[in-house]
């Protein structure tokens, strides 16, 4: 098979979550643990970090990465889900698996996992491992599919646990409320390994220390640490001011960083603690270059000037009310909103967040769980947002620069996979 026929073969076998949503989704660990047990254990033969959170588990995830690299490790990186390219989720000091890995990966194990019939998550989990492995990282940076307890990444006993944060998301699976949503990413806390926990609420706060002195684990809460003292933005992302390393920039724009960089700060600290070699040097070479570094896309990023036009991934009512704010600090002649969701998040909630003052561009995107653009445009007008509907994110696009002028602003997100279409549109014709 082609890289292409391959991937193809994956997403047939085993459709992933972003595709079909739910039927996706397969609770438990022991498909995980038959398909490592069949690959010789791949995920003992390297350090890992595991993330989870709600929101800010991919910037975490990757900066932490950058730091790593910039540090002189090798340095595994496994996240999801994947914009662009399929292997996107499974990178080695930024760069990603080969497609000859991918290709030969499948033709090589497909007999012992098509009776198993595991799921997408659980196969690209397996994929990963098995890459990091081969390629000997020193480390891996490792981010949580869904939840935390059961999600087939919790087969690892990593170096340190991180949860950026609780907010409603993927309750059909984690619960209904903060506490029982902080439950089933408290999963990924064990015996003895020390956990930073981003932010909290009241409910969640009280989950995780029971969690954690249940395990006898180190907790650490970055809100109090507070080791990031100021975040100014610069233009091109935050100018940041800590404790321990002075001023510094970090290159991510959104205003949901300043919680990211506290967290990521708590983070380090531990991982120094624990024999990691991590120079300020290092650290702010890592915050400044994280895209460049790990390949990450679509938090807050500027795909044009002229009117400026932002892109960001945020999905759910956490990540959501960060763009919120972001879209309502801009200062423009008109806001220019090209927005898609898709069926199975809240989005009356979302809707009942977004500015009023803006016009919207409505559309969706390129999978079966996307809602229909006509129908979110007339969910939207119960919230007294008005705009038209298109077909697709480019031609929505389209539509939004023919109307503005170069003092505009036009944002592009609402879902990963918009902004997914987006990129993939604009590499396309590059």
């Amino acid at each position: 098979m082609t890289y292409e026929e391959t991937v193809t073969y994956l997403y047939n076998c085993a459709p992933p979550f972003q595709q079909v949503g739910g039927a996706a989704y397969k609770e438990g660990l022991s498909t995980t643990i038959t398909l490592d047990n069949h690959l010789g254990n791949p995920h003992r033969k390297f350090s890992t970090i595991h993330v989870a959170g709600t929101n800010g588990k991919g910037s975490t995830s990757h900066t932490i990465a950058a730091i790593l690299q910039e540090s002189g490790y090798r340095v595994g990186l496994y996240t999801s889900p994947h914009l662009i390219d399929f292997r996107e989720r499974m990178r080695v000091d930024g760069k990603p698996a080969s497609k000859d890995f991918v290709v030969n990966f499948v033709e090589k194990h497909k007999a012992f996992f098509e009776p198993l019939q595991p799921s997408f998550f659980e196969l690209t989990t397996a994929m990963a491992f098995t890459f990091f492995a081969e390629q000997d990282v020193d480390v891996a940076v490792v981010e949580v599919g869904l939840g935390g307890r059961l999600d087939c990444t919790n087969i690892i006993t990593p170096e340190l646990c991180i949860i950026t944060n609780i907010s409603p998301d993927h309750t059909q699976f984690l619960g209904n409320t903060l506490s029982e949503i902080a439950a089933e990413k408290a999963g990924i806390i064990k015996h003895g390994i020390p956990v930073v926990i981003g932010e909290t609420t009241k409910e969640t706060k009280a989950v995780f220390i029971n969690k954690a002195k249940s395990v006898d684990a180190p907790i650490i809460f970055a809100e109090e640490e507070a080791l990031m003292t100021s975040a100014t933005p610069d233009g091109s992302g935050f100018e940041y001011t800590s404790k321990e390393y002075g001023t510094f920039h970090g290159e991510l724009g959104g205003f949901c960083q300043e919680k990211n960089t506290n967290t990521i700060l708590s983070a380090i600290e531990l991982l120094k603690g624990k024999g990691f070699a991590i120079t300020p040097v290092a650290l702010r070479k890592g915050f400044t270059n994280v895209c460049s570094l790990t390949g990450l896309m679509g938090r807050w990023q500027t795909i044009a000037e002229s009117p400026c036009t932002v892109c960001d991934a945020g999905h759910n009512i956490g990540g959501i009310k960060y763009v919120t704010e972001q879209l309502k600090a801009q200062e423009c002649d008109a806001m220019r909103i090209v927005f898609g969701m898709v069926s199975d998040k809240d989005i009356s909630a979302v809707l009942a967040l977004m500015p009023k003052n803006a016009i919207y561009y409505f559309t969706q995107a390129s999978i079966k769980r996307a809602m229909p653009a006509e129908e979110l445009q007339k969910r939207a007008e119960e919230y007294g947002l008005r705009g038209n509907h298109y077909p697709t994110v480019a031609v929505a696009l389209q539509a939004a620069r023919n109307d503005s002028n170069a003092e505009d602003f036009i944002f592009v997100g609402g879902s990963c996979f918009i902004v997914a279409d987006l990129l993939a549109s604009i590499n396309m014709h590059q």
